[in-house]
């Protein structure tokens, strides 16, 4: 059963582009995690500074080890002097199981 990750970080509006180009920017380690299913960075529309970070994972182990990772330290300890204290000290990781999923039918 697939686990997903959420990293819900509140962003303030000054730090927001510099936020997204870290993204932008990494080295994609992740991906060749095994275990990885799918990532995605969600910006706020209204409302809100959180940005929502998706991750998607085969299993509870198989995000356990990337965060054990020492490409998961690499990719958590940037993000420069202004931006990596607005990020750290406000964010929150939900975990969720999949229980249903779908996808559009294509021939």
């Amino acid at each position: 059963m697939s686990v997903v990750k959420i990293n819900a970080i509140s962003v303030p509006p000054h730090a927001q582009e510099r936020f997204e180009e870290r993204f932008r920017g990494r080295g994609g380690a992740v991906e060749k995690t095994p275990g990885f299913e799918w990532f995605e960075l969600l910006r706020p529309i209204e409302g809100t500074d959180q940005y929502l970070v998706y991750t998607r994972w085969e299993s509870e182990e198989a995000y356990r080890s990337w965060e054990g990772s020492q490409d998961f330290a690499r990719a958590h300890q940037g993000g420069g002097d202004e931006l990596a204290p607005a990020a750290s000290d406000s964010h929150h990781l939900w975990s969720y199981e999949v229980i249903e999923s779908s996808a559009p039918d294509r021939p």
